[in-house]
């Protein structure tokens, strides 16, 4: 099992990048796999570095 998804990965990211698949017919056999695999890409904003910083314009106190 953990063969033919390995495959059905390897597949998967040909494809993506714009490649014929090297394995043709295989199906995920995991399919929960991907459901997991798809929430990670949400990030909850206090659990994640601030890497763009946005510059204040000048500010008049007078």
């Amino acid at each position: 099992m953990m063969e033919d998804y390995l495959k059905f990965i390897a597949n998967r990211r040909l494809s993506q990048i714009g490649l014929k698949e090297e394995y043709p017919g295989t199906t995920n056999p995991f399919p929960w796999m991907s459901e997991i695999m798809d929430l990670k890409k949400e990030k909850n904003f206090f659990e994640t570095r601030v890497i763009e910083y946005q510059t204040g314009g000048a500010l008049s106190w007078d």
